[in-house]
């Protein structure tokens, strides 16, 4: 169902939903740096609507909280973005491994610290040297986060819920599953329609199954377009590129449709559009997919939480019905063509 702020613009959603195969879809637009919109559509469980209060598991959108939590340390001298995390903290997996003295969390948190996403049955190794090529790791995020806890002694919920949580009045949100929470996070669907376990997350991941609301992840999001609780220094790294994506992302056909520039920031892919970059995150886990963006400029976004499979087909419609940036949506386009 959608609230009385519901987006006009999205009277048909309960039907696409159906015939797209995607479960329910909670959304929040957000025009000026401010929230207009928010509603939900669809089921979020066998015999339950999904409802603006409907937390969902954000998948890899939990990586720009995750970041933005640390740069706030890092901007109240907490933390730096690069002293050696070795100093720290080491993974036992890399005791032998001399190139972990190396990792910085400016390198965790553009994706080059070498590492894979995740570690396999034989533990954490690195694929490359750190620094060295960019390479996608939910691994550097844990690692940026086990030195964050380290650093400052305390736990990184603790750190969460005090920098970041609390002061963006993410009420719905967190790391770990609510005990006897009111409203239950939204069941996860295959690609088939059947529902899967819901997975009670007790210990924080800093790269995934984090839970958030639309309506708060979409307060994270203006918080992060606005540079919240950052210092000037540590705003301007976070809005640079510090990993080129475009050679790969932009190729062959693909250019057409792609800004001048696109790369990893601090926690989010950065699209180098002309008059202004957008800050863009999706994630993805089995019976999820979720999609979060924003212009820096002109302060106009939108978050899409999915529980389904098959989310990834809502997203252009979404953008589309909402009047969303045609830069974007033409980017989008390309990149799944």
């Amino acid at each position: 169902m959608a609230d009385a702020r519901a987006n006009a613009s999205l009277p048909d959603m309960t039907t696409a939903l159906r015939e797209l195969h995607v479960e329910s879809a909670s959304v929040a637009v957000i025009r000026n740096g401010r929230i207009v919109s928010t509603g939900a559509w669809g089921m979020a469980g066998p015999n339950r609507a999904a409802t603006v209060a409907t937390p969902y598991n954000l998948a890899s959108l939990t990586k720009p909280l995750t970041a933005e939590v640390i740069l706030r340390l890092v901007s109240a001298d907490r933390l730096s973005l690069d002293e050696p995390m070795d100093r720290y903290w080491s993974d036992p997996d890399l005791s032998r491994d001399p190139r972990r003295m190396k990792l910085t969390v400016r390198m965790a948190l553009s994706h080059r610290t070498g590492l894979p996403n995740w570690r396999d049955a034989k533990g954490l190794a690195f694929d490359h040297d750190p620094g060295t090529t960019t390479g996608y790791s939910g691994e550097g995020y844990q690692y940026a986060a086990r030195y964050a806890e380290r650093r400052t002694g305390q736990s990184f919920e603790t750190l969460a819920g005090r920098w970041l949580f609390a002061p963006a009045h993410m009420r719905a949100s967190g790391y770990v599953s609510a005990q006897g929470e009111a409203a239950p996070i939204a069941v996860p669907y295959d690609d088939a329609g059947k529902p899967l376990p819901v997975e009670r997350v007790t210990r924080y991941n800093a790269a995934d199954l984090a839970h958030a609301t639309a309506r708060d992840y979409a307060r994270f999001l203006i918080n992060a377009r606005n540079d919240r609780g950052l210092v000037a220094s540590v705003a301007a790294e976070r809005s640079k590129s510090q990993a080129d994506l475009t050679p790969g992302i932009c190729a062959g056909s693909k250019a057409a449709s792609c800004p001048p520039w696109t790369g990893f920031g601090l926690g989010w892919q950065l699209l180098g559009f002309p008059g202004g970059t957008t800050m863009l995150h999706t994630g993805k886990d089995a019976g999820a997919f979720t999609f979060a963006a924003i212009d820096r400029a002109s302060g106009d976004g939108i978050v899409i939480l999915t529980n389904s499979d098959n989310g990834w087909r809502v997203i252009l419609l979404i953008l589309e019905r909402t009047g969303s940036d045609p830069k974007l949506i033409a980017f989008l386009r390309g990149q799944m063509n």
